[in-house]
């Protein structure tokens, strides 16, 4: 009887494993008992990866021997989160982890590194510590995702000026979810939502703006349009108008056309210069030179739509350095790097998803920003001076001779100024109760306050521009060829387009925080014995206790 009983459980439980593995085979579930629940994907991705249609295959370079720990953390948390996306992506989505450098020589890597560079690909070179000592490795933290013949690069790592590696590797680690499911939307989509960058009023050309556009080609459609020659209707149709750091007067048309794009629910992003400054003009006039107001008929325009670019500029301590020659040795001239206080370098603060964990942003004569109370609009500050500025009133007489003085730290004692901002909400018309500009022929549907629109406006021109090397061919946006270092400019952009334009659900997984948990190592170095004690004595004093209390059951039980 007990040996039938034996047999029908174990038919039982045997017919228990096989429904596990059939119902295994066709659903996924888990259970995350963490606080920021780290290792559950969110709704928004999920809902995505569920809904694929076309096959994607992501392509992760994070590979190699002797990878330093903390890239093998971030390696593991890549995999783990492209493990999540292939479970609900009904196997649509395939990955593989590859070393791109393996086994090539030095001009083939060299090569390989600038075809990533060019796609957007930035490759990290790290101190690695081997048992011969320290060696220089290159590493690629990046991914390319691929989707028919769309092809998107991520960057797997979010780096940060102030944040020491474990902060970095976290911020990179809890923005993987957001990179991830933004790059494969823009996969399986990209190319359809159209661009357009504003021309006529001498704004940076395509040159300047090459790496910018560049970028953003692998999305959308990027190109150029022109006020005077675009009709309105047409215009309706571009999902994000950028307007480029312009030097001559917007026609009463020109700002017809803009306010009525955005009264239609329109996207802009101002890059605007309320200062003529140039510091390839200053040193081209004796290192002096008059920076003074520019007349771009833009400012009761967006007065009216809640900011004031004031006709100011900022120097702040916290800045970027420039060349310049200090004398010559030989015949040659002797080049150092000094810093420019009117070349501001902006730490973003704001915990909105534009701008988090975004790397410090570099800029070049920047202005201040007021905001204004407009009914029906939400204002947010992206971007912030760092406290130790000064506000010069314009027109001002320039000189390359101030960098030669030591700042006096009094006189940048100053609350951050405000230099970036968004705007959200249903705008008034700045042509509300005004008749059509003379001239204009079309027949529209003339609006006197938005629909939902959304408009950015930054207080620097050159933002997002490239620096050129001496024969003019363009740097990646945010790379200084002088210092060697990268900012976050091409980040931002980046961001402030997918907010922009996408999908703000899936913007907001860029809020997604993770706890970083550190030891705290005082304590680990005065506490090392005790826990030592605690983790190598407990667990067997509490098996050795339990396999007595067994042995003593068992002897009372079966003692009769």
């Amino acid at each position: 009887m007990q040996r039938k009983l034996w047999q029908t459980d174990i038919y039982v439980y045997a017919g228990v494993f096989v429904v596990a593995i059939v119902i295994a085979q066709f659903g996924f579930t888990r259970i995350d008992f963490t606080k920021e629940k780290r290792f559950t994907l969110s709704p928004v991705s999920q809902n995505m990866m569920d809904s694929l249609t076309t096959p994607v295959k992501v392509t992760v370079y994070l590979q190699g021997d002797n990878l330093p720990g903390g890239f093998k953390r971030l390696q593991r948390a890549t995999r783990d989160m492209l493990s999540d996306m292939q479970a609900y992506s009904h196997r649509k989505l395939q990955f593989e982890f590859v070393d791109p450098l393996k086994g090539q020589s030095q001009s083939e890597q060299d090569s390989t590194i600038k075809n990533m560079m060019g796609g957007g690909i930035e490759p990290t070179n790290l101190s690695v510590k081997t048992d011969d000592g320290l060696i220089q490795k290159l590493i690629v933290p990046a991914a390319v995702i691929t989707a028919g013949d769309k092809q998107v690069p991520v960057n797997l790592l979010q780096r940060r000026i102030g944040l020491g590696e474990d902060e970095v590797l976290n911020n990179s680690i809890q923005n993987l979810e957001y990179a991830f499911a933004s790059g494969i939307k823009k996969a399986i989509t990209g190319g359809n939502q159209q661009v357009g960058i504003i021309e006529g009023h001498h704004e940076l050309d395509d040159v300047q703006l090459h790496d910018a556009i560049n970028t953003l080609s692998s999305s959308f459609m990027v190109g150029r349009v022109d006020l005077k020659k675009i009709s309105l209707a047409d215009l309706l149709k571009v999902k994000l108008v950028v307007i480029a750091k312009p030097e001559t007067p917007f026609t009463e048309i020109e700002k017809f056309k803009v306010d009525q794009y955005l009264m239609h629910g329109g996207r802009v992003l101002w890059t605007i210069d309320q200062v003529s400054a140039e510091l390839d003009s200053l040193r081209g006039h004796g290192g002096e030179e008059l920076a003074f107001n520019k007349q771009l008929n833009l400012d009761d325009q967006l007065f009216t739509y809640g900011v004031r670019i004031n006709y100011d500029l900022i120097a702040d301590l916290n800045s970027s350095q420039i060349p310049v020659a200090t004398g010559s040795v030989g015949g040659q001239p002797q080049i150092q790097m000094v810093p420019w206080l009117f070349n501001p370098i902006l730490v973003p603060v704001s915990r909105n998803p534009i701008v988090k964990n975004v790397d410090g942003i570099t800029t070049q004569f920047i202005s201040t920003i007021d905001t204004l109370g407009v009914k029906g609009v939400k204002k947010t500050i992206l971007l912030t001076t760092s406290p130790y500025n000064n506000k010069i009133t314009a027109p001002h007489m320039l000189s390359l001779a101030a960098i030669e003085q030591q700042p006096d730290p009094k006189a940048f004692q100053s609350a951050p100024k405000t230099v970036g901002v968004l705007l959200e909400g249903n705008f008034k018309s700045d042509f509300m109760n005004r008749p059509l500009p003379e001239g204009f022929t079309e027949q529209v549907n003339v609006l006197q306050k938005s629909e939902p629109a959304k408009m950015i406006v930054i207080s620097d021109g050159d933002v997002f521009r490239n620096q050129l090397a001496a024969d003019g061919s363009p740097y990646p946006l945010g790379y200084d060829h002088y210092t060697q270092q990268t900012s976050g400019n091409k980040t931002l952009l980046l961001n402030i387009v997918d907010y922009l334009t996408g999908d703000t659900r899936l913007i907001a997984l860029r809020a997604k925080e993770i706890q970083i948990r550190l030891l705290n190592k005082a304590r680990v170095r005065n506490e090392k014995l005790y826990w030592q004690l605690v983790n190598n004595i407990i667990p067997p004093a509490l098996v050795l206790i339990f396999a007595i209390f067994q042995h003593y059951v068992r002897k009372r039980k079966y003692a009769h």
